[in-house]
């Protein structure tokens, strides 16, 4: 398989803006292969990160492996080895970066979760790049059985706020009948950092998957999110909130499958810009001839705070079904001068001031979460990249 999926990846060519796909996401100053040549192991992290939580699981991945520091009983929590059945069948490698990743990743974790077992706190997994010029692949495996309910958080941080690397992610989720996992992924890598992701999961019958992904550092990539309904009564819902500035470039490309009938997808994602920074979104519904009784909505908005910045909406439909409910949205505004003016007539510095709008503009996105302690690490995220003064 690594041979095949190297062959796959020297054989594809490096995605340019010819494609639709990566029309507004030019990738002319990237080599994937200059990066991590004789690369030093990473130095250990011992920064604090995002979130502070009460886990029940911790596992870190850094370019010298994973760690696991505390795994909960009766929970498979542990290194993703090449031996398991589920491994690319999601994720494979008829995408050039995907291909790349199952060519060359080291380092990747299994969690299993059995039938009917719930989870009260949280597993968490630290991803730290650390290397100068170096290059991080790993996957993550998930496989939530019959029932099973709990909550997994990553969190993906560089060391460094001017790390110079390349990180390359594949995530594959299978949530069997009745189960609910709820995912979050909170990405802060350098500015100096590109960042390539592809996550896909497969929702069972009556499973429900409630995805939260934050998106505040990189310098530029693409981060690939397809949620597949294949079971009757499946539910996904995904929500995503970013923040860029600087010259910044985030892509996200979402793909809801509706596959089997009566299911249901709700995927909402919001950004603020600032300086010179782009932010793309493409979303597709897609609702196959026998997923009757679809129920499914889309949306991105974004809040422009300079006037130089881009925003790129693009949402789609594809139905070939005829009893569907599809809906979606999309808007690009910048900060309302009233606002910003009553604000600051009333004492507010500009930076107070929009911080209280930017708050205002991700509030109902911020309500989605039901997490409490993400929720308020997320928005004291938001908030902290509005300048002070």
């Amino acid at each position: 398989m690594r041979a095949e999926a190297l062959e796959s990846y020297r054989a594809l060519p490096l995605p340019d803006t010819t494609e639709e796909h990566w029309r507004f996401t030019d990738l002319k100053d990237f080599d994937p292969d200059s990066y991590g040549r004789g690369q030093t192991p990473a130095v250990r992290d011992t920064s604090a990160g995002m979130l502070e939580l009460d886990v029940a699981g911790i596992a870190t991945i850094t370019e010298s492996g994973v760690q696991i520091e505390r795994a909960p009983e009766g929970v498979t929590f542990e290194p993703l080895t090449e031996e398991h059945e589920r491994l690319y069948s999601l994720v494979g490698w008829d995408e050039k970066f995907a291909a790349h990743n199952a060519a060359v990743w080291k380092h990747g974790l299994l969690v299993v979760v059995p039938k009917g077992v719930e989870l009260d706190k949280p597993l968490y997994v630290r991803v730290t790049n650390s290397s100068e010029d170096g290059s991080l692949f790993w996957r993550l495996l998930v496989v939530a059985e019959e029932d099973a309910r709990f909550t997994l958080v990553e969190e993906v941080a560089s060391t460094a706020a001017d790390l110079r690397s390349y990180t390359n992610t594949a995530q594959e989720f299978f949530l069997e009948q009745g189960s609910k996992f709820e995912f979050v992924s909170i990405q802060n890598l350098s500015q100096e950092t590109w960042h390539f992701a592809s996550h896909h999961a497969q929702v069972g019958r009556e499973a429900e998957l409630d995805w939260i992904a934050g998106g505040f550092g990189s310098k530029k990539g693409k981060v690939r999110i397809q949620n597949d309904l294949a079971g009757e009564g499946a539910t996904s819902r995904v929500t995503g909130a970013y923040f860029t500035d600087g010259d910044q470039h985030l892509d996200y490309d979402t793909f809801q499958e509706h596959i089997a009938p009566n299911t249901t997808s709700d995927f909402a994602f919001k950004g603020a810009l600032r300086d010179t920074s782009t932010a793309v979104w493409r979303g597709m519904i897609r609702v196959e001839k026998d997923a009757q009784k679809t129920n499914a909505y889309q949306e991105n908005r974004n809040l422009m705070l300079s006037p130089t910045t881009h925003a790129v909406p693009i949402p789609g439909l594809e139905i070939l079904a005829n009893d569907v409910r599809c809906t979606h949205g999309a808007t690009v505004s910048r900060v309302d001068r009233e606002e910003l003016f009553y604000a600051m007539a009333r004492g507010l510095s500009r930076g107070d001031a929009e911080r209280l709008i930017v708050r205002g503009f991700f509030q109902d996105i911020l309500d989605r979460i039901e997490f409490e302690a993400v929720r308020e690490s997320l928005a004291a995220a938001l908030e902290a990249r509005i300048p002070q003064g």
